[in-house]
């Protein structure tokens, strides 16, 4: 029996742990697992049962984003529409048709790194605005053949000046999932800085976007606010706009931390 025992025991001793190993803080690389699961430092802006520090950009406007449980896509019978399931959960949806207010925090934020998820049905479209300023653009790119534009999903996307689109930054490679799948930003952003007057002197840049764990962008300046931004003048922060007018779209694991050095490789 003794024997038995320390046989077992040596057994034991040589298994692989099962203990996951922290990923290097702050690399800019995909892990296989959300980084807020990874590394310290994330807090989440959804308390998982309502939307509780979010509201209307416009406070005039007809709001229909909820909390749902989960979401339902049938890309057979409804592939252009997302529907929620239950009420009071960690996604939230942007009503019934796709057409509803954008979403602002109540926070604001300067320089960030930022994480979520989000959901779309075929063709859809949404966007994400760092200080509802500057846009990282959601679309169905699924199957689009290369090279993308800033209107592609992974897409920093242009200013509208004098009647036109100006600069934008198209994705490096084409990572966007199928439609009905969850799919993941991760940005690590600065603000833009300013003198003691108010004078900018460096532009907002997106140092790195990961699309789906894929490097899309790295070091885009950003000169000015992105075509349908919050309608204010540039500042150190600002809140985070999700875009609900331009079609269904979910959004779930949203966290943000303050910004930290990138380990360049």
């Amino acid at each position: 029996m003794r024997a038995l025992l320390i046989l077992v025991l040596a057994l034991l001793s040589q298994a692989p742990s099962t203990a996951p190993t922290p990923s290097p803080i702050q690399d800019g690389e995909a892990h296989g697992d959300p980084p807020f699961l990874l590394e310290d430092g994330w807090e989440p802006l959804l308390d998982g049962t309502s939307l509780a520090g979010w509201q209307a950009c416009d406070a005039t406007a007809a709001n229909a984003w909820r909390a749902v449980r989960a979401i339902r896509y049938d890309g057979a019978l409804a592939p252009a529409a997302l529907s929620g399931l239950g009420g009071n959960g960690g996604v939230i949806l942007n009503g019934p048709t796709g057409k509803t207010a954008n979403l602002c925090t109540s926070r604001t934020f300067g320089d960030v790194e930022l994480y979520l998820e989000f959901m779309l049905p075929k063709g859809s479209n949404s966007g994400v605005y760092l200080q509802g300023l500057y846009e990282m653009q959601i679309l169905d790119s699924f199957g689009k053949p290369e090279p993308l534009t800033y209107g592609d999903l992974g897409g920093i996307y242009h200013q509208w000046i004098d009647g036109k689109g100006v600069g934008g930054s198209g994705p490096r490679v084409n990572a966007a999932r199928r439609p009905g799948e969850w799919q993941s930003y991760q940005a690590w952003f600065r603000a833009p800085r300013f003198d003691a007057s108010g004078r900018k002197l460096q532009p907002a840049r997106f140092l790195r976007v990961l699309l789906n764990g894929q490097l899309v962008q790295t070091d885009i300046d950003v000169p000015g606010p992105t075509r349908s931004a919050i309608e204010r003048a540039e500042s150190p922060e600002g809140p985070l706009m999700l875009q609900g007018d331009h079609g269904p779209i979910a959004y779930r694991n949203i966290h943000v931390r303050p910004l930290r050095p990138l380990v360049i490789r």
